[in-house]
């Protein structure tokens, strides 16, 4: 669980929060100061980033990162899993944000997703993203 200020709520109040949260079974993890976004969902910002880009220029499959991500990550969903789950739309529309706020975001994975959209793939709710969902 991420804690983020508004910019003005006093530092106690996100200490006692951190203090009291493992009580409740819960990890709580700081975010120190303005940012765009909360902290794992920047980090996986460019983790998906760079899945996309390895099947957009050719290099693998979706099948094949998500393979290697199962083996070497263990993290649960793999990155094209939880994309066609978030929606591909909803993806690409967080990647142009990103886009527009960052300086030399690659064009390359935003062209890919709207690729699949243009094919009405948006994932599991279209029944068809990078994977297709017969039982929606």
């Amino acid at each position: 669980m991420e804690l983020k200020s508004c910019g003005e709520t006093d530092e106690d109040v996100i200490s006692a929060l951190m203090s009291k949260l493992p009580e409740y079974g819960l990890v709580p993890f700081w975010v120190r100061r303005e940012s765009d976004g909360f902290i794992l969902n920047r980090i996986w910002a460019s983790i998906k980033r760079e899945c996309l880009m390895v099947v957009e220029e050719g290099v693998a499959t979706p099948g094949d990162v998500d393979a290697m991500w199962a083996i070497f990550a263990s993290a649960g969903i793999p990155p094209f899993k939880l994309m066609d789950r978030v929606g591909l739309d909803v993806v690409l529309a967080i990647e142009e944000h990103y886009a527009s706020v960052r300086a030399a975001v690659p064009e390359g994975p935003r062209k890919l997703l709207q690729e699949y959209i243009d094919r009405g793939w948006l994932g599991v709710k279209s029944g068809h993203g990078f994977y297709e969902y017969r039982d929606r």
